[in-house]
């Protein structure tokens, strides 16, 4: 019995952390059942959602449930589960052996300071306005109006918990930039520098998990987070038509 406990909870601890660091639902729960099955269950049953997981070790048992509120983008972390995964299936660590690996996993803060991730949202920006047909002289100020505006989004989204809130902020604030820096005489083409400052904010996990999720058969978890990539979609572009509709 206190076996059966230890696996449940190793399965939901796994699945928990692929979930919050923006795995898709399928690879969560056949994460969850590959690491039951390695444990000898024979019929595990693991229910997956953007908000929730469901986990039981056989059909009509006692079912685990754990909400997740909040969810990031942290491919490291999700690497990780899958090596703890697969020495379980390989047979090189016990149960206690995993469970304290994921707990140290979970534990991590492998997040990029604001900084380098602020820099990154510049260089990007910079780099997408060239791939989109701007010119060099377009370069400098995406870098900033995407720095910016990415800036915005992480310091709105301290005060807000709101993320498309966070996110018309940034829009607002690269659209706004832009405009400055095109009244300014910094830049050539002002659209080239807006989209490119917008692509850091853009919800390209979102959409390609959704995709993924429908292809699986993963209809709620696909169509919702399908939806909630629509509404990012929407507050970037709101945030900077509300630049567009004063100039």
């Amino acid at each position: 019995m206190e076996e059966t406990v230890a696996i449940e909870k190793i399965c939901m601890l796994a699945g928990k952390i692929m979930l919050v660091s923006g795995a898709e639902t399928n690879r969560v729960e056949d994460t969850m059942n590959r690491i039951a099955s390695s444990f000898g269950i024979e019929n595990p049953q693991s229910y997956a959602t953007p908000t929730g997981i469901n986990f039981s070790v056989d059909v009509a048992a006692t079912t685990n449930s754990l909400r997740i509120i909040r969810r990031s983008t942290d491919l490291h972390k999700i690497d990780k589960v899958n090596i703890v995964s697969r020495k379980i299936a390989g047979g090189e660590i016990t149960i206690t052996e995993a469970f304290r690996q994921l707990k140290e996993i979970d534990r991590e803060n492998t997040a990029y300071p604001a900084w380098v991730q602020i820099l990154a949202a510049g260089l990007a920006s910079g780099g997408f306005t060239i791939m989109y047909g701007g010119t060099w002289g377009d370069f400098l100020p995406a870098f900033f109006a995407g720095a910016i505006g990415f800036t915005g989004l992480l310091s709105f989204e301290r005060v807000v918990e709101i993320r498309f809130l966070a996110e018309f902020f940034g829009a607002f604030l690269v659209g706004a930039s832009a405009y400055l820096f095109f009244r300014m005489g910094f830049g050539n083409l002002i659209n080239m520098v807006i989209i490119g400052g917008v692509m850091p904010l853009v919800p390209g996990l979102h959409i390609t998990n959704a995709v993924r999720d429908l292809m699986s058969g993963h209809l709620v978890s696909g169509l919702s987070k399908g939806v909630e990539a629509v509404l990012t979609a929407f507050a970037i572009g709101a945030g900077v038509a509300v630049i567009y509709s004063f100039v």
